[in-house]
């Protein structure tokens, strides 16, 4: 139990910040045609973020199933990294089937303090590291659909451009750190503007025109600026 509450204690930050987001992602699942409990429903079935936002993109611009699924699985690999590097930390108890629950909960944050923590990881304490933020994404995705659906068009709208401001909460800092960053996000804008400008690439649809200017730019990036072996 007092591995269980530690989980709580350090999950509760990540909780309310992901409560504000999937706040922002409820609006943007509403104002894209689904239904509050759609919504609900993916947070519930989800921890993707980013994977989120880009899968009602995709259902708003009526995309197929396979940009759905090259689209999800270009931007939610990363997880699957995560998810063995984690599992190498997990105490010999954290059998299989703890291991799938620990898989579906694994987000960016969770990662970072449970790879944070001094020895290793047990069921236990990973299960309340879990609490709070899978509560937080699905009670404020409720809370956005919900929103969406009661406040007036203008402020949803305006409450929406909150998805643009985490995205370069998230971007910026990165980019003032480190210049290979910049030039790479700089290189995957102009590559979105050459998809909808062109002639000839501005009639790809909007779901093949994410995952072609994020594995493009992540391709130059590799190739130009390869990250140095310690």
């Amino acid at each position: 139990m007092k591995q269980f509450l530690q989980g709580i204690k350090d999950g509760s930050a990540i909780g309310i910040g992901y409560f504000s987001v999937s706040f922002t992602f409820g609006l943007a699942a509403v104002s894209s045609g689904l239904c509050w409990w759609e919504a609900l429903l993916i947070s519930m079935m989800n921890l993707t973020s980013a994977g989120q936002f880009a899968g009602i993109t995709v259902m708003a611009s009526a995309g197929t199933y396979v940009e759905m699924a090259v689209s999800q699985f270009v931007i939610n690999l990363r997880y699957a990294l995560m998810g063995i590097s984690l599992s190498q930390k997990v105490d010999c108890r954290f059998k299989a089937g703890k291991k799938s629950i620990l898989g579906f909960a694994i987000t960016d944050e969770i990662f970072a303090v449970a790879m944070s923590r001094d020895g290793e990881v047990s069921s236990i304490y990973f299960g309340g590291l879990a609490v709070l933020p899978y509560l937080g994404w699905t009670i404020g995705t409720l809370t956005g659909a919900i929103c969406g659906n009661i406040l007036p068009k203008s402020i949803s709208d305006a409450l929406g451009i909150a998805i643009y401001g985490m995205f370069i909460a998230i971007v910026v800092p990165a980019m003032k750190e480190d210049s290979r960053i910049l030039k790479m996000a700089a290189l995957a804008v102009l590559f979105s503007c050459c998809m909808h400008y062109m002639p000839l690439l501005r009639h790809v649809s909007e779901g093949f025109s994410i995952i072609i200017c994020a594995v493009a730019a992540s391709a130059v990036g590799a190739a130009f600026f390869p990250i140095e072996e310690a």
